[in-house]
């Protein structure tokens, strides 16, 4: 048998990170075992359904690198096929036509609530032999009234329901446009889909789902609900605990490999190990493995993996990724050094990408302005004699290069009987407007002879204009 796994987000927002992890699972269960992953829109829901929102899905699972081997299929260019589902299930006797007005129904639930029954449709018009003229019926799937359903599933075991607890559930509506539970259904069966990795939320839906393959005649895949995320607070994930929307991560400065990494842990664990590589993921990855019950977001988790990833990652792999960053700032890259040298003086020093362009700005334009604290307790009186002395110095320097110039800095300091902090930090707020920045000896020879005495002659202009009168 070839494991088919497929990925199925319905789309009517962003990715979500729990869209992400159940994305991330099927995924890798596929490649362990050598089969294929397919991508399906589930577009039906016409009113909510958007461009953008499809456009977002795509875009969130080309960041993270979750390639499919086939699709995307999109369930509004399936409809003929729906149709003749229905039709089927008709002429076998395992559907029928449903003319009960919401007038009717409301009427029977309201019925059923003042006798303590659970609300559910009573099969009134299972039965009807002749169709009712100038109605728009929907279809209702005739769900057996007895025995039970066992959804056998890899992560909670073997879940039975009764049928007489499942009503004959609409899977046509009036305007013959089909629903969920027949579309899912229709589709994992014509992808042949071996397995079904989903939330735990739809695990009510299986056993009517089921019910209808096996009306179909078809092969029922092997489902593994995934329990929820939760929030830090034990409710469940939402915009109210942070970002939940997988490109916001990205907005935010993550490496992809560190949310991967993040989410195949919720939940699932292999011995002790925090640390896994994509190939190992799918080496160890068993769907199995995965706890039942629900596991938090913890951010400060994902920002610890996301410094290890750009510490450990290739200096050529985070250019890749922080490109982007540094064009949202409308950054010029031809206006400084090589990114790659900037990347490989922030590395050992940040925790997100966005951390590292702010940082590597002063690179490719002059700063424009000083932090008012930086600028207080560092460009005075006092070091602008310091900073002076040191253009002269900088400026006769034979070499550009990183051991002179922190010579220079040195000797400075040792002459003028400070500590090199004295000379150091006003040179630093000179060149980033900060006080924060790489080691100043090598920011200096990255940045370049030309616009290290600029900026200093700027800062000694600065000082002389913001002198108390």
């Amino acid at each position: 048998m070839t494991v088919r796994t497929r990925f199925a987000p319905s789309p009517t927002g962003h990715l979500h990170v729990g869209g992400a992890r159940t994305a991330l699972f099927s995924w890798l269960y596929a490649r362990k075992h050598g089969g294929q992953f397919i991508l399906r829109i589930e577009d039906t829901d016409l009113e909510r359904s958007t461009e953008a929102s499809v456009n977002a899905i795509f875009e969130g699972m080309s960041w993270l690198g979750l390639t499919y081997d086939e699709g995307p299929f999109y369930q509004t260019h399936r409809l003929t096929r729906y149709k003749e589902i229905v039709a089927q299930l008709i002429e076998q006797g395992d559907a029928y036509h449903c003319y009960c007005s919401k007038e009717s129904l409301n009427e029977m639930r309201e019925k059923q609530r003042a006798n303590k029954e659970k609300p559910r449709y009573d099969g009134r018009c299972r039965h009807l032999k002749d169709q009712q003229e100038g109605i728009d019926a929907v279809v209702r799937f005739k769900n057996p009234t007895e025995g039970v359903v066992t959804v056998k599933d890899n992560i909670k075991g073997e879940v039975t329901f009764q049928n007489a607890e499942l009503d004959d559930l609409i899977i046509a509506r009036s305007d013959g446009s089909p629903t969920y539970n027949l579309t899912v259904v229709v589709d994992d069966m014509d992808m042949e889909l071996t397995h079904v990795i989903r939330g735990d939320d739809h695990l009510n839906n299986s056993p009517r789902q089921i019910n209808i393959f096996k009306a179909l005649n078809s092969d029922v895949p092997i489902f593994s609900h995934v329990p929820m995320i939760l929030g830090a607070d034990g409710g469940r994930l939402s915009k109210r605990h942070g970002a939940v929307s997988v490109m916001t991560y990205r907005d935010e400065g993550y490496l992809p490999e560190a949310l991967l990494n993040y989410l195949v842990r919720l939940g699932w664990s292999h011995g002790d190990q925090e640390i896994f590589s994509l190939d190992e993921m799918i080496e160890f990855f068993d769907i199995t493995d995965v706890n039942k019950a629900a596991s938090s977001f913890n951010t400060d988790k994902l920002l610890w993996l996301n410094q290890h990833y750009i510490k450990t990652s290739s200096p050529e792999h985070i250019v890749d990724h922080l490109i982007w960053h540094m064009e949202q700032q409308d950054i010029d890259l031809a206006e400084g050094p090589a990114l790659l040298d900037v990347v490989k003086l922030q590395q050992e020093r940040v925790k997100t990408l966005v951390e590292m362009a702010a940082n590597s700005l002063f690179f490719y334009r002059a700063a424009k302005s000083y932090e008012k604290k930086a600028a207080k307790k560092n460009l005075t009186t006092q070091s602008a004699e310091l900073l002076a002395d040191m253009l002269l110095r900088l400026s006769a320097l034979p070499e550009w290069k990183t051991a002179p110039i922190h010579d220079e800095i040195e000797s400075c300091s040792v002459d003028n009987e400070v500590g090199m902090g004295k000379v150091a930090q006003p040179i630093r707020v000179a060149v980033t407007g900060t006080t924060i920045s790489p080691p100043l000896d090598a920011t200096l020879e990255l940045l370049g002879r030309e616009r290290t005495l600029g900026a200093i002659t700027q800062a000694i202009d600065w000082i002389a204009s913001n002198e108390p009168e």
